[in-house]
């Protein structure tokens, strides 16, 4: 089973396998991998005082809202460690995103390289350092980093989606009306995921991968038939 939207060609099949690579390499503190994005979050507010949770009774809100806005919600997670990391900024610029790498290196002050699996989000590339640092502080914070793109249209093998729906089921389904009210909230919630060290368990692997999307490898190269499981 695959999910994804859009043409799945020889680039698709090289950067998954390069993703689907990294997730199978044991822990190594020197090159850690961590997973990136970013969320948009609504900032939503109640126009009637909702009804709060009584006994026997389940709590009720108005339809009617009131829309405060929006902010962005960048997140990292280091799936081995069971460490994440999120920061909630007013707006998505490519200096929120440099800003964010650079709290993101203070966690690792030993690693070589930090291998960052992220998507091709226009800021989500080392210009943003240099359009927001001095072009030395830039060149070193890019050199702490090791990119790994994910495919066009192929967020599931981003292992932060997977903490993004955790705190959407704690959080961001809810009506909160502002950014210090999401902040505190999601800060609460990492917290206690960061304490019990919750760690994710990646299952698909290249092996899955040839298999199950084989009628897409052999579009690219017929030898690939050999990985069919009949």
């Amino acid at each position: 089973m695959y999910w994804c939207i859009g043409k799945i060609d020889a680039l698709f099949l090289a950067r998954m396998e390069d993703i689907l690579g990294l997730y199978v390499l044991p822990y190594d503190p020197l090159y850690p991998v961590v997973c990136f994005d970013e969320r948009p979050c609504f900032l939503i507010g109640d126009t009637v005082a909702p009804i709060p949770t009584q006994e026997g009774k389940v709590a009720k809100q108005h339809y009617a809202y009131k829309k405060n806005g929006s902010c962005c919600l960048l997140g990292a997670i280091e799936p081995l460690k069971g460490h994440r990391f999120t920061k909630v900024y007013p707006q998505r610029t490519k200096k929120e995103y440099a800003e964010f790498m650079q709290e993101l290196v203070k966690l690792y002050p030993q690693a070589i390289k930090i291998r960052l699996v992220q998507d091709n989000l226009n800021t989500h590339n080392f210009s943003s350092f240099y359009e927001t640092l001095p072009a030395d502080e830039a060149y070193e914070l890019a050199q702490r980093f090791e990119i790994h793109y994910t495919p066009k249209s192929a967020s599931w093998l981003n292992m932060i989606e997977i903490e993004f729906s955790a705190l959407s089921k704690q959080c961001l389904n809810r009506r909160i009306p502002t950014q210090d009210k999401l902040e505190s909230e999601i800060e609460a919630i990492v917290k206690e995921r960061n304490d019990k060290q919750i760690k994710i368990k990646w299952q698909f692997t290249i092996k899955n991968a040839r298999s199950a999307m084989n009628s897409k490898y052999q579009s690219v190269n017929q030898s690939n038939l050999k990985y069919k499981i009949t």
